[in-house]
């Protein structure tokens, strides 16, 4: 009897220890006697224990954050960039008998393409077209990757940044740049005010009145603070007036 109990709680503890649970984002990929045999799907699995031996792969979207680096333009300007590689495992096989670790390699080739494509574009180009940069990067990437049974969703450039030189130096330009557009600004809106100068002084000409009431109107305007001091300047017609009145 304690035999038999013996070797119950033997097959129970056999059976038991060869079951797997896979969720819905995962397969696994099962080793018979150190062969590849076959992949199972999400649920309740087993495999057969001591013989058998399984390896997880998640198949959901993965972030890899590529650090900083060095990379150089193609007119020799250092700078310093980060990515974001998003991708996923398509072939789970695949994924654990070619590349020892897929998630290493996606990182470290990343880095390989973002210094290649880099060093074939100019400073301005690296800085307007990081889509363009990242596209050509996601392809180079994905053309390696894909022996691994692994796709690359999509790649960003997170950050470029300069050197305190190069960026004191855009600075420079970027303030010139403003202070050629406010001096242009400014001589438009004189010209502006001359031009419209001119076209008051032709309509004044015109009336021989006008003048006399524009001088008056000024003239009132200058009286209404008493601490200002009035200079008239009278037009010819009443100088000879005055000076009619003074000699009779």
């Amino acid at each position: 009897m304690v035999f038999e109990t013996i070797i119950i709680v033997i097959v129970v503890f056999f059976i038991l220890s060869g079951l797997k649970l896979l969720f819905e984002y995962e397969r696994g990929v099962v080793f018979t006697l150190g062969k590849f045999s076959s992949v199972k799907n999400a649920g309740l699995t087993w495999i057969f224990p001591l013989i058998q031996t399984m390896r997880k792969v998640d198949l959901r979207i993965m972030t890899a954050d590529v650090p900083k680096q060095e990379v150089i333009t193609k007119d020799n300007i250092p700078l310093l960039a980060n990515t974001v590689v998003y991708y996923k495992v398509e072939k789970p096989a695949d994924a654990i008998i070619k590349i020892e670790d897929y998630e290493y390699a996606v990182r470290q080739y990343t880095q390989a393409a973002l210094r290649d494509v880099v060093g074939n574009y100019e400073l301005d180009l690296v800085l307007s077209e990081r889509e363009k940069l990242a596209a050509s990067i996601k392809k180079i990437v994905d053309a390696e990757t894909s022996d691994w049974g692994v796709d690359i969703e999509s790649i960003k450039i997170q950050e470029i940044e300069l050197p305190a030189e190069m960026k004191r130096a855009m600075a420079k330009q970027a303030e010139a740049e403003r202070e050629r557009r406010a001096v242009i600004i400014a001589s438009q809106g004189e010209l502006s005010a001359s031009e419209n100068l001119r076209k008051a002084a032709e309509t004044l000409a015109k009336s021989k009145g006008a003048l006399q009431l524009r001088t008056l109107q000024t003239i009132r305007d200058i009286a209404a603070d008493p601490s200002e001091k009035i200079v008239l300047f009278l037009p010819q017609e009443a100088t000879e007036l005055i000076s009619k009145i003074v000699k009779k």
